[in-house]
């Protein structure tokens, strides 16, 4: 039937329209015989309900909120193709709601976005899911949430996260293979907690290389472009034989600000330099050459942690594995042997 209504559906299956509301509503007080009979009934009529409707209906408003920070764009959209995935299949719609994680309101402007979107659940994302004054406001609200790439997640049931820590001791490892004993570091934004992870692996990394850790090769960054040309500044513009061989980078944006560091010194990448970054970004492959980098898994992270925020919803145990997705290792045209290794080849 075209356009069916819940009043149709209620017709078809024999019961009232409140019984389909509750059956809609996956309301576990509707006998097994009964909802099968409004479920064959929706099926026949090709019914749709509206979410509004559906809201109506309950005490659910089949939203969910994505609050994410306005510094993080590409990030929210990636985490919003992923939750898309899982949601529609169980008639959810996402609100996305923007944060300034540096505002001294976040706290009450993350109480106000919730409360106003009337979503079910809530996703955070970083550097949101770090902070834990935002997580207290949604839990004032008493409404299930769950946490992508939080730093520290004791609370597994609702945390979804990347080995951030074992793919960068893997990749400083493969740079270590490549002959690359300088290996330089930019630190990620230290209010990013996942991100000292990164720096970890690259300390775990270097040690199982039997490197020694040189502070003068690791500068602080701050997840930004701009503070990526900072840092690969002051790593680059020291004599030759005190500069690394290769930056490593704790996220693609910064790793690109190092790249035109290494143009304006007239530096050839990666003859001269390798570069390496996190995350691969869209600008990973956008610039030349195009960046050695580490893929993390948004999408499928945030499909799990919507997956988790649903069972939630839908009054499942709660879930206490731990939920981390493993990122994989991408070479591209950015790195190669280091410059003496190459030197070493040509004369022999």
């Amino acid at each position: 039937m075209a356009n069916a209504t819940i009043i149709d559906v209620a017709k078809h299956a024999g019961v009232s329209i409140k019984t389909v509301s509750r059956v809609i509503n996956n309301v576990k007080t509707v006998k097994a015989a009964v909802r099968e009979r409004v479920m064959r009934s929706i099926q026949k009529l090709d019914y749709h309900p509206n979410p509004s409707a559906r809201g109506l209906g309950g005490n659910r408003s089949y939203l969910l909120a994505l609050l994410y920070d306005i510094s993080c764009g590409y990030y929210a959209t990636s985490v919003l193709a992923g939750v898309m995935e899982r949601s529609r299949a169980a008639k959810y719609q996402i609100v996305m709601q923007p944060c300034d994680y540096n505002a001294d309101t976040l706290s009450d402007d993350v109480s106000r976005s919730v409360r106003q979107s009337r979503a079910d659940g809530v996703i955070l994302t970083p550097p949101l899911s770090d902070l834990s004054a935002v997580t207290e406001a949604v839990e004032s609200l008493n409404i299930p949430f769950v946490k992508i790439a939080p730093g520290k997640h004791p609370d597994n049931y609702r945390s979804v996260c990347t080995d951030d820590r074992e793919s960068c001791a893997k990749m400083t490892a493969q740079l270590a293979a490549l002959g690359h004993q300088r290996i330089g570091f930019i630190i990620g934004n230290p209010d990013h907690a996942a991100l000292a992870d990164r720096y970890k692996g690259y300390l775990d990394g270097l040690e199982t290389c039997g490197l020694k850790l040189d502070k003068a090769l690791v500068a602080q960054g701050y997840n930004s472009h701009e503070s990526g040309v900072q840092s690969a500044r002051k790593l680059l513009n020291v004599p030759p034989a005190k500069r690394p061989t290769v930056i490593f980078a704790s996220n693609d944006e910064m790793a690109a600000g190092a790249l035109t560091v290494a143009h304006s010194m007239g530096l050839s990448v990666p003859e001269d330099i390798s570069i390496v970054g996190f995350d691969d970004a869209p600008l990973a492959s956008q610039v030349w050459p195009a960046l050695t980098t580490i893929r993390q898994p948004i999408q499928a992270m945030a499909a799990e942690a919507a997956a988790l925020l649903l069972s939630a919803l839908g009054g499942e145990p709660a879930d206490h594995s731990k939920h981390v997705l493993a990122s994989s290792l991408l070479f591209r045209q950015s790195t190669g042997p280091a410059p003496n290794r190459s030197r070493r080849a040509k004369r022999a």
